[in-house]
């Protein structure tokens, strides 16, 4: 996957300033690579070109938006003092929740631009995972668990993932055996996040009781330490309509 470096190279060097909805001001040595700097104002235009190429050009970065795509950014470039300032911490993952249709799905995929070869991620909807498991079984949770992991000259590297829309899939037999695939997944993630710092991301439309109706305490629990919560306010519009 590309980084946003490929979309800036003709950008002059500039730094990010604060968007109009926070008071904190901070330089950044890079963004993805060894990209210029740039303000809060050329991320928004570069996030509305990549938008406009992925998806069409009705896309429009939405004004309202702003403050979350400030957070997710200063995570995705790894600004250590202005992340701890916004209670960010960088050695977790992103849990992205809000209302069908706000734009969940579609910032994370493009703030995935903004981040190191190293440190992007692969979105994968929970319903694809849900149909995985009827057809491979077991295997499934373990390829989304212990077996998530690059090898590069036999070294292992984390494989990051971005599990979408969690809560829209359906417990499924296999074999007759029910199982919770994504709460399996969950668990073992975290493990691997204790042992290994295996990051995960999550986009929901849950809240944090619904997924503990859902998934139980325990993974209810244990997400609070993977996830930094950041949620769209709940009135969020569909921009899908």
């Amino acid at each position: 996957m590309q980084t946003i470096k490929t979309i800036i190279q003709s950008q002059s060097k500039k730094e990010i300033s604060t968007p109009p909805t926070t008071k904190i001001i901070q330089n950044h040595s890079n963004i993805a690579t060894t990209t210029p700097k740039l303000n809060f104002e050329d991320c928004i235009h570069l996030l509305q070109k990549a938008g406009k190429a992925k998806y069409g050009p009705h896309f429009k970065i939405n004004a309202d938006d702003y403050e979350i795509i400030y957070k997710l950014i200063i995570y995705a470039i790894k600004d250590e003092n202005t992340a701890k300032k916004l209670n960010l911490n960088l050695k977790k993952g992103i849990l992205l929740s809000g209302p069908v249709g706000c734009g969940k799905t579609t910032l994370l995929t493009l703030i995935n631009y903004f981040q190191k070869p190293v440190s992007q991620y692969i979105m994968k909807p929970c319903r694809e995972i849900s149909f995985e498991f009827i057809q491979d079984g077991y295997e499934t949770i373990h390829k989304y668990s212990k077996n998530s992991f690059h090898f590069t000259n036999n070294v292992p590297t984390n494989k990051t993932y971005c599990f979408d829309d969690l809560g829209v899939e359906n417990n499924l037999k296999y074999f007759g055996n029910e199982c919770n695939v994504m709460a399996e997944i969950i668990l073992s993630r975290y493990d691997l996040f204790i042992q290994k710092q295996l990051i995960t991301h999550i986009t929901t439309n849950l809240s944090a009781t619904e997924i503990e109706n859902l998934y139980g305490a325990r993974v209810r629990s244990r997400m609070r330490e993977m996830f930094n919560l950041i949620s769209f306010n709940k009135n969020a519009p569909d921009k899908r309509l």
